[in-house]
């Protein structure tokens, strides 16, 4: 079986798969869960071509059926992706607390992140060593967050 090796380069190689992939999952999901999902918002599509997806595809399958299952209108918007940056408030750090513990876990960590930086006036090293975390886990975070 192992005769020829085929070597797929990971998805964040290839953007101009990510569109068609989006619409499959969007129409495969949204029959799975007997939802009326008719596309994404442009704000929403334009978070998820830059999203780098260093799951690959299952992630990107993860992040779709996530975004399907808690969207309330018929469109996906940022709010329904799980990397959406909106600037915490002292009401939206109480209203994360309500949602599950990942989420509130990646919204204080974006909040760190982001005073970290501004206090270092964007300098990883030094905002890396405030937070207690190398420099490449700082720099993956702030791809994560798109906070670049």
């Amino acid at each position: 079986m192992n005769v020829v090796a085929i070597t797929v380069p990971p998805l964040r190689e290839r953007k101009e798969d990510l569109s068609p992939l989006i619409d499959h999952f969007l129409r495969h999901f949204s029959n799975q869960n007997e939802k009326e999902i008719e596309g994404v918002l442009p704000e929403a599509k334009d978070l998820l071509l830059k999203y780098d997806y260093p799951g690959n595809v299952r992630e990107l399958e993860n992040i779709i059926e996530r975004a399907v299952v808690i969207a309330r209108g018929s469109l996906i918007s940022t709010r329904d992706l799980p990397f959406y940056a909106e600037p915490l408030t002292s009401d939206r750090e109480d209203k994360i607390l309500l949602g599950t513990l990942k989420d509130s876990v990646e919204a204080l960590e974006r909040k760190m992140i982001m005073e970290a930086m501004e206090k270092t006036r964007n300098h990883q090293t030094k905002a890396a060593e405030l937070l207690g975390i190398s420099e490449r886990m700082l720099r993956y975070k702030l791809k994560k967050y798109a906070l670049k």
